[in-house]
């Protein structure tokens, strides 16, 4: 894995190595994640004597405390995990489902004026998987006792911790909305969030010393109960007392039928490199597609940040998202060929669409053969072992509900549901919801290459793709394949990535030379100002170096992120 160019070769903005920081190399283990105190823990997990998974649970337990903007105990869980000693990546598709009792009929009837379920109260709640992803992960992959790993983030919500001047300003916006819409009656309750995360309905600065007890409290029922006090025990009872005072919808029989499962990962070949990503109901064919169609294109004669490269990959992602608004639901309700997906016949049919010349207008979904706000972390140990994790309780801190004394938000990914009828991702009782969180890996040779994530709902396959060709295409390092600049395309009629025009909308970071902006706009691409850093997704990376036998982990320069080893 290539350790970067000479030094003196300009900065970020204008020229290599395009980096804030150094790549950082460790022979024995590494983490990143997107809060440097969560990294630190998993650094120490690790030292212990901890594996990778292990390390990954105590990060993200940590991140469920000190980033409650992007994680918790209330979302959902996917994760890729690389097996030295299988030589094998598995997958675990850690996600709930909508309330049983909860029809479509109902559910349609609260639908707003844009036809989606809203994003906050009862009604966009989906039963958590994050509890029972930790479990299942750390039953197959664990070495230390899972009160070790949770230890640090009960500490941390004991004591306090200082509150990073990002997460305080997403918690205050979050937070804000959150009780204006209690005060109009759209969320059902708002006291126990209004307890949980502001002083008063005060949110807190940033640099402010932040205690959470009653996560605290959560995690030690945790610690000495397992999976089932979230389930079926103390934890399940006050969710379903609480759903049922508030007139909400999920109850301890939807927790207590709720199983997360091992999948088999899915992949392509991009360039000799094999790039994986967890089937359905995620997202992540949407990133095999789009590297698919890109591979028909020289992007390395193009260069990193020409128009041509980008106008390839934002033309790809318009193709592979017009697939995923049509095709990406829960395979048990509605099965799709994956394979067909994303094999390199039907991508070859769909590279047509592709004018170097012009953007396209808007793209129809096509018919493959034979069809009938998140954390990502990253974490490798001394033995090989490699984590990809991905956790989030989807929109903003989730849908303003927290359940008496414990701590966390629920999520609000039923809002994610379509109602168009006969849509694969149509709403119905039981069902999981289309899901934007994917974890990223790739193997070369059968060996890990690679452990990778970019977080950021309909951002997420677009910046796995620009990562990958800053990498394997233009040969950056993994630091500087997450610092280089990012467009975001906008534009495929699903809930998280609704359609504005016909051609969608790009926006482009700073860095992205202007005249190469002209041109793409010259070419038809409707082209918006840019958002702040944080819009264009939030990355973290561990790479293997199989010639020195260590690892080299980068971390995201719009976030908090820390990448660490030893």
């Amino acid at each position: 894995m290539k350790a970067g160019p000479p030094l003196g070769r300009g900065d970020r903005l204008i020229g290599a190595p395009h980096a804030t920081r150094a790549v950082v190399m460790a022979p024995n283990g590494a983490a990143a994640t997107s809060q440097p105190l969560a990294t630190q823990v998993a650094l120490d997990t690790l030292k212990r004597g901890g594996s990778a998974l292990d390390a990954a649970i105590a990060a993200n337990a940590v991140l469920g405390l000190v980033e409650p903007t992007g994680a918790g105990l209330g979302g959902d869980l996917f994760a890729l995990v690389w097996d030295p000693a299988q030589k094998k990546l598995v997958a675990y598709n850690g996600s709930g489902r909508s309330p049983a009792s909860l029809s479509l009929d109902g559910a349609r009837s609260r639908a707003g004026a844009n036809g989606y379920l809203p994003r906050f109260g009862a009604v966009a709640v989906s039963v958590p998987g994050c509890a029972d992803g930790w479990f299942a992960l750390h039953d197959r992959f664990g070495r230390l006792p899972m009160a070790d790993l949770l230890a640090p983030a009960i500490g941390y919500a004991r004591e306090g911790f200082p509150l990073t001047p990002l997460i305080a300003a997403y918690w205050r916006v979050h937070m804000r909305t959150v009780l204006s819409l209690g005060e109009k009656g759209v969320v059902e309750e708002t006291g126990n969030a209004r307890a949980t995360f502001t002083r008063d309905g005060i949110t807190p600065l940033a640099g402010e010393r932040w205690t959470n007890p009653d996560l605290a409290r959560t995690y030690e029922v945790l610690a000495a109960s397992g999976r089932a006090a979230f389930y079926e025990g103390a934890i399940a009872q006050t969710i379903d007392a609480y759903m049922r005072r508030i007139g909400g919808w999920m109850d301890r029989n939807d927790l207590a039928h709720h199983q997360g499962e091992w999948v088999d990962p899915i992949s392509t070949r991009y360039r000799g490199y094999d790039v994986w990503q967890s089937p359905p109901n995620t997202q992540g064919f949407s990133v095999l597609q789009m590297l698919n169609l890109i591979e028909g294109f020289d992007l390395a004669a193009m260069g990193p940040g020409s128009a041509d490269a980008m106008h390839v990959m934002i033309e790809a992602k318009k193709i592979a998202f017009a697939d995923r608004a049509r095709y990406l639901a829960d395979p048990e309700f509605s099965p799709v060929d994956v394979e067909a997906l994303i094999s390199k016949p039907y991508a070859d049919e769909r590279r047509a669409l592709i004018a170097m010349d012009r953007a396209s207008a808007a793209v129809e979904a096509g018919a493959p053969p034979g069809h009938s706000d998140t954390v990502y972390l990253t974490t490798a140990d001394k033995d090989g072992m490699m984590v990809s994790l991905i956790q989030s309780n989807y929109f903003t801190m989730g849908c303003g509900l927290v359940p008496d004394g414990l701590g966390f938000m629920l999520q609000n990914r039923g809002a994610l549901f379509s109602f168009e009828p006969g849509h694969a991702n149509l709403y119905a009782p039981n069902k999981r919801p289309l899901h934007t969180i994917i974890p990223g890996f790739v193997t070369r040779d059968g060996e890990p290459w690679l452990s990778y994530g970019v977080m950021g709902g309909a951002m997420q396959p677009q910046g796995h793709v620009q990562v990958l060709a800053n990498m394997i295409d233009f040969g950056m390092n993994p630091q500087e394949a997450g610092d280089y600049a990012r467009w975001q395309h906008y534009g495929a009629g699903t809930p998280d990535d609704p359609a504005l025009d016909p051609g969608g909308e790009v926006s482009f970071e700073s860095g992205v030379a202007p005249q190469v902006v002209e041109e793409l706009r010259r070419r038809g691409h409707r082209v918006t100002p840019s958002r702040p850093l944080s819009g264009y997704g939030g990355y973290q990376a561990i790479g293997w170096d199989a010639a020195s036998r260590s690892y080299r982990a980068a971390s995201e320069m719009r976030f908090d992120g820390q990448a660490g080893g030893y």
